[in-house]
């Protein structure tokens, strides 16, 4: 399982705080999904090896609306392993979701985000993968938990009804954020989900970050295309 998580000058933590907790907690692997503009310089295969867990290059892209948005997704789809679009609104939630260079749909019932069907049915058609954000239900309270809650339910039974793509996040900008498995596990429980359904969110990073990195290896020409013994005798 994976974590996505906002590390230094993004976040508070460093890559290296981040790795090393993850790896106490259980996980198999952080995603460094920071933004576009603050992304950390830093060797995240060394830090991996140290500490004994896949870091995994990613950004998140957080743009005004959809036309800042689609040229910036075609510059930072090279640059990382992992591409999240972060969403908000429902015209980016929709734009996001159609946009098949995009790996993630991030922070989609946030602010005043809103998901419907046709946002639903576009990421599954794109494979895209739309987020489920527990971060306002761990370290909100009041009206805005239980806004957040009434969306995440909402989420999951779109969701559900048209078997799309997602991930499963806490979404933690400092390493005293990152829950450990076993607590998102419980804490989706409390809401509603199934504890396998959380347990596949999480480990969707794991997949989108192994499917990517085989796309841009020497083998892969196209899906359901590799480079053999014949091409390399060639």
């Amino acid at each position: 399982m994976y974590e996505a998580v906002h590390a230094h000058p993004d976040g508070d933590s460093t890559v290296a705080r981040f790795a090393a907790t993850a790896a106490s907690v259980g996980y198999d692997g952080v995603v460094v999904r920071s933004r576009s503009d603050a992304r950390p310089e830093v060797d995240y295969e060394a830090v991996g090896e140290e500490y004994g867990v896949d870091v995994v290059s990613g950004v998140e892209l957080d743009a005004e609306d959809a036309s800042h948005a689609s040229g910036a997704i075609g510059d930072l789809r090279e640059d990382a392993t992992v591409l999240a679009v972060r969403g908000g609104t429902p015209d980016l939630n929709r734009f996001v979701a159609e946009s098949a260079r995009a790996d993630v749909l991030a922070g989609p019932m946030r602010g005043g985000g809103d998901v419907n069907h046709v946002v639903v049915k576009a990421a599954k058609r794109n494979a895209v993968h739309v987020e489920f954000d527990f971060s306002r239900v761990l370290r909100a309270s009041g009206g805005e938990r239980v806004q957040a809650l009434r969306g995440l339910r909402k989420l999951r039974e779109l969701v559900d009804h048209y078997d799309a793509p997602y991930v499963v996040s806490a979404d933690p900008t400092s390493h005293l954020q990152l829950r450990a498995p076993r607590e998102l596990l419980a804490v989706g429980e409390e809401i509603g989900f199934e504890r396998d359904r959380i347990r596949a969110g999480l480990e969707a990073w794991g997949e989108l970050a192994a499917r990517n990195r085989h796309r841009t290896s020497e083998e892969f020409i196209a899906e359901g295309v590799e480079r053999g013994r014949y091409e390399e005798d060639a």
